[in-house]
């Protein structure tokens, strides 16, 4: 066995040959902050992600529901309206819940890359976003749906013979409400993930 003596003969000359002073790597510490800056950086793109997917849904609920809204009749005309049918009711109706419901998203969206927290406390604020996402999709899909059966019934009738525009603007309505739809359901994605994220790891992105 080694004496205490020369034990700390050995210290001292490993001390001497370092220049005296014993300085720790500074690897660790570099590598941390490598690590959570790629992570900070994924986590920002994923949030510019999250934000022109509700943005996208917020422009095509939003004209979706000012071109139904736009085939008002006028005073004293004969011309149909979307409230005659309680399918193109519905897809207006739904359209405009959705794009208020992304305004509010934009905005959380842009809180959350702007402030790096989420406008509600992190658990509320990511199934808030799943749960609501789930609901108002498969809302405006039925809308849609409905919506689209009813444009094809009246194809074959004098409501489109007489009133072409009002056709062809509850077409489009209908169209960009798809368009919603389908960018909602990309948002649907993602708002899932932060919510597998936050159930396996404690937060809603996790690397």
């Amino acid at each position: 066995m080694r004496s205490p003596q020369r034990q700390q003969n050995q210290t001292q000359e490993t001390v001497l040959r370092n220049g005296g002073i014993e300085t720790p790597s500074p690897r660790p510490r570099i590598q941390a902050h490598f690590h959570s800056t790629v992570s900070e950086q994924k986590l920002r793109r994923l949030n510019i992600l999250i934000l022109v997917f509700r943005f996208a849904t917020l422009c095509f609920s939003l004209a979706a529901a000012i071109f139904m809204f736009s085939t008002t009749r006028a005073r004293g005309s004969k011309s149909p309206s979307w409230t005659d049918f309680e399918a193109l009711r519905f897809v207006g109706i739904a359209n405009a819940i959705v794009a208020l419901y992304s305004l509010f998203e934009v905005g959380a969206s842009v809180w959350e890359i702007t402030g790096g927290t989420t406008f509600l406390p992190e658990v509320l604020q990511v199934w808030f976003d799943f749960a609501h996402d789930q609901v108002f999709a498969y809302m405006l899909l039925s809308a849609d749906s409905a919506g689209t059966e009813l444009a094809r019934s009246l194809k074959g009738k004098d409501t489109c013979t007489e009133s072409n525009a009002f056709c062809i603007q509850s077409d489009i309505s209908i169209a960009l409400g798809f368009a919603g739809f389908l960018f909602l359901g990309l948002s649907a994605l993602l708002s899932g993930f932060r919510v597998a994220s936050y159930i396996i790891n404690g937060s809603r992105f996790h690397l």
